[in-house]
C-alpha cells in the first residue's frame, strides 16, 4: 500500500461519486419519518468500511436516525468539480477516514466545520494527531489513526539497532540500505534531523508559509547525507523506486529498509526475519493522520457530531480491520497494540515525528522537491544548489497559487 503522498486531486475528486449517486442517496438535509438521514462517505478500505457501517447502523438503531455509508471512488481527472459536488445537496454529511494533509485546502474553501468542545478529549489522543487536524489554531477534524515510516531491519543481518545516522551508515556499508530516496515524504527525515523544515511551525497548528526552511543549513546537511547514500556509499541507484527497495529487503539482499506499516503484512507472509525500530537519533519523520470531518454545508450538524462522537468511541473494529495504528492512547494501551513490538516502534516514531503540513501551500512542495531530489541523487545538483532550488521553486509555486 502506497501511503507516501495522497494528492488532493485524488481525494477531492472522489466526492464526485456522491453527486452521481443522487438518485440512490438522500441529500444532506433529508429527514425520514423517524429522524434524520445522514450520508457518511469514507476514504477507507472495503473491510474497514464494512465495520464502519456496522457501527453506524448501531447508532442509527439507537437514535431513530438512518445512515448510509458509502465508499469513495478515485478519479483524479475530475478534481475541479470537487467544490461543486461537496457543496451540493448530494454531498456527504461526514467524511470519515481521509488524509489530514488535505484539510488546509478544505478549510480555505469553507468546507470544514470546527470541532465543537465535548466531542473528544484531546488529552487522550497522541499529541501529533491533534496537531495534524488543527489549522490556524483551531481543530477541524477528529483523528482516527496515525502512520509514519521507520527503520526495518533484517534480524539475521543486523545484530544491533543503529542509534545514530553515522552508525546506520557504518552498518549499511556491510548489509545494505535502500528506500524510495527521491520521494520527499521519506527523505524529509534526514533534512529535518539537522534542523531543516518545510514551513516554520508557529505552534497551535499554525504554519508560516512565508518561512521556508528547505534551503537552510540543516536541510543542506541532510541533502548531503541523502546524496552520499547514492554517490558515495552506493547503497542504491539514483533511479530506485519503493517497490524495488521493498523487494530487495524481502528477498534478503539488504539489511535495512525505510518504509511504513503497510509493508508489515507482506514481509510477515513472506517469512522475512525482520524487526522495526524508530529512525536513528530521534530523526523526525512525516506523520500522516487518517481523520474525519463534518461538512460545513450539512444541515444535520447536531446529528453529525453525535454520530461522529459515537464512531470515535466505538471504532476499534474499524482500526483492526485496516491494521492501523490508533490515534487514541487508551486503545494503544491495550495489549494487542502495546505488546506488539512492531506497532510500538511505529508509535515511538510518530512521537518523534512531525505532521505533514496541512496548509494549501504544501501542494507547491511535492513535485518540485521530488524532482530536485532526483537531480541531487544523480549528482546533477550539489546539496547547496538543491536546497536553494527547492526553496526558490516552492516560493514561486506558492506565488502562482495566489
Amino acid at each position: 500500500m502506497n501511503k507516501k503522498v495522497k494528492t488532493i486531486c485524488s481525494v477531492l475528486s472522489a466526492l464526485l461519486l456522491v453527486a452521481a449517486l443522487g438518485g440512490c442517496s438522500s441529500s444532506t438535509s433529508s429527514t425520514t419519518k423517524s429522524g434524520k438521514h445522514l450520508i457518511v462517505w469514507s476514504h477507507l478500505t472495503k473491510p474497514e468500511i464494512t465495520e464502519l457501517d456496522k457501527v453506524a447502523q448501531k447508532w442509527a438503531k439507537q437514535t431513530g436516525n438512518t445512515v448510509t455509508v458509502q465508499m469513495d471512488s478515485l478519479d483524479p481527472s475530475k478534481s475541479q468539480q470537487f467544490l461543486q459536488a461537496a457543496k451540493s445537496s448530494k454531498g456527504p454529511d461526514i467524511m470519515y477516514g481521509m488524509a489530514h494533509d488535505n484539510f488546509g485546502t478544505f478549510q480555505k474553501a469553507g468546507l470544514l466545520e470546527p470541532v465543537p468542545s465535548g466531542i473528544i478529549d484531546t488529552s487522550k489522543y497522541v499529541d501529533t494527531s491533534i496537531k495534524a487536524v488543527s489549522y490556524d489554531g483551531k481543530m477541524y477534524a477528529v483523528p482516527m489513526s496515525i502512520e509514519t515510516y521507520a527503520l526495518f531491519y533484517n534480524t539475521d543481518k543486523v545484530p544491533t539497532v543503529p542509534t545514530t545516522v553515522d552508525d546506520l551508515i557504518t552498518q549499511a556499508q556491510k548489509v545494505g540500505l535502500q528506500y524510495d530516496i527521491n520521494n520527499f515524504y521519506f527523505s524529509y527525515a534526514f533534512m529535518a534531523a539537522n534542523g531543516g523544515y518545510v514551513f516554520k511551525d508557529k505552534g497551535k497548528g499554525a504554519l508560516d508559509a512565508n518561512d521556508i526552511g528547505l534551503g537552510n543549513e540543516g536541510s543542506v546537511k541532510g541533502l548531503q547525507t541523502i546524496q552520499d547514500f547514492v554517490t558515495k556509499y552506493k547503497f542504491m541507484s539514483a533511479d530506485i523506486k519503493g517497490d524495488k527497495a521493498k523487494a530487495a529487503f524481502q528477498n534478503g539482499t539488504i539489511g535495512f529498509y525505510i518504509s511504513g506499516p503497510w509493508d508489515v503484512s507482506d514481509f510477515t507472509k513472506a517469512g522475512v526475519k525482520f524487526a522495526v525500530a524508530p529512525l536513528p537519533g530521534g530523526m523526525p519523520s512525516f506523520v500522516g493522520v487518517q481523520a474525519s470531518f463534518v461538512n460545513s454545508n450539512s444541515k444535520n450538524k447536531t446529528e453529525d457530531w453525535e454520530l461522529m462522537k459515537y464512531l470515535q468511541e466505538n471504532n476499534e473494529s474499524v482500526i483492526k480491520a485496516g491494521s492501523r495504528i490508533p490515534a487514541l492512547n487508551s486503545t494503544l494501551d491495550k495489549p494487542e497494540f502495546k505488546d506488539n513490538k512492531i506497532t510500538s516502534a511505529f508509535v515511538q516514531q510518530v512521537k518523534n515525528g512531525q505532521p505533514m503540513p496541512n496548509i494549501p501551500e504544501m501542494q507547491a512542495v511535492w513535485t518540485p522537491v521530488g524532482n530536485d531530489l532526483t537531480l541531487l541523487t544523480q549528482g546533477k545538483l550539489t546539496p547547496e544548489a538543491a536546497g536553494k532550488t527547492m526553496h526558490d521553486q516552492v516560493v514561486q509555486g506558492i506565488s502562482i497559487m495566489k
